[in-house]
C-alpha cells in the first residue's frame, strides 16, 4: 500500500532559506504565508497579490504548523523539567 506525503508542497532544502520549510522549493518560507493569511483579509486578497501562490500552499502551510512536532521525530520536552543536581 503505497503512503501519500501529507506535505508534499512543503520542501526543504539546506542551502535555501536557511533550510526552513518552504512552499514547493519557491523562495517563501511557511512562515511567511502564515504571516500574510494573518495580514490579508480574506484568501483572495492574498492571492490576487501573491499570484503564485495557490489555495493548495495556503492549507498546506496551515496544516504543517498544525502538525503535532512529534511527527518530525523530534522528543517532546516535559513541560516540568528537572534541574541537573549540583553534586
Amino acid at each position: 500500500m503505497a503512503t501519500v506525503d501529507p506535505f508534499d508542497r512543503i520542501t526543504v532544502e539546506p542551502g535555501k532559506c536557511g533550510g526552513k520549510p518552504c512552499i514547493r522549493g519557491m523562495r517563501i518560507t511557511v512562515r511567511r504565508v502564515l504571516e500574510l493569511l494573518a495580514a490579508f483579509p480574506d484568501r483572495e486578497s492574498l492571492l490576487a497579490e501573491y499570484p503564485y501562490l495557490e489555495t493548495g500552499d495556503l492549507q498546506q502551510a496551515l496544516r504543517y504548523a498544525a502538525r503535532p512536532r512529534t511527527s518530525l521525530g523530534r522528543r517532546r520536552r516535559s513541560p516540568n523539567p528537572q534541574p541537573l543536581s549540583a553534586e
